[in-house]
């Protein structure tokens, strides 16, 4: 779990870029940090092969994860508060404190389990 474990950059971030929505926020997270901190890799492009990473392409397509550099990997909200910490400002670093909190933490990975199932059907915001 991310509150014992402190992710080691640069992190491996991998995600989905045939969901509009998970496309979109990628998009916003690469404008705001370092490209030293993350690499991104698109689960999506029928090249991409997870065999290398001990998981199937089913674990990587049901929840965002990502790798940092000694191989642990984060996964779902602890996956998205590993990127926050990334982000400029206090904002982001702030949420990802805040949805570290025992009870906040069981929520978010309660809402983020209900939106990594709708995820496919929901349209892009921001348009």
């Amino acid at each position: 779990m991310f509150a014992t474990m402190r992710p080691e950059y640069p992190l491996t971030v991998f995600f989905d870029g045939g969901c509009p929505v998970c496309s979109r926020e990628i998009a916003f997270i690469r404008k705001q940090t370092s490209g030293a901190k993350l690499i991104f890799i698109d689960i999506s492009r029928p090249d991409f092969d997870p065999a290398p990473y001990g998981r199937s392409r089913k674990e990587f397509m049901a929840k965002m994860h990502v790798m940092d550099v000694k191989g642990r990997f984060l996964v779902g909200v602890d996956a998205f508060r590993a990127l926050w910490q990334t982000m400029p400002g206090t904002l982001y670093p702030c949420l990802a404190k805040l949805t570290g909190l025992p009870g906040i933490h069981a929520l978010a990975r309660l809402g983020y389990r209900v939106f990594a199932r709708l995820r496919r059907y929901l349209p892009p915001v921001g348009k």
